[in-house]
């Protein structure tokens, strides 16, 4: 991990942006006055897509689907008495 001032990050942006592009280094923190301040890191390639959904269309559920309920409650011991 590269460290760099405020300074040299203003002064060097364009080339610590080409350092992180071409996986020189995987991320850059830039300081004031000696602390971290930021981080300058990529981009994910692949943005995330939506989740929920996704198998929509492609399971079928049958309409029993909870008729075991009872016994396998039964098997973990919180069934009915």
């Amino acid at each position: 991990m590269t460290s760099v001032n405020m300074l040299e990050a203003k002064s060097t942006l364009s080339q610590l942006v080409a350092s992180i592009e071409g996986g020189v280094e995987r991320e850059i923190v830039i300081a004031r006055n000696g602390r971290p301040a930021a981080k300058l890191v990529p981009v994910d390639a692949a943005p995330a897509g939506p989740r929920i959904g996704v198998a929509k269309g492609r399971i079928a559920v049958p309409d029993d689907i909870d008729g075991s309920n009872e016994a396998v409650a039964q098997l973990f011991g919180v069934g009915s008495k």
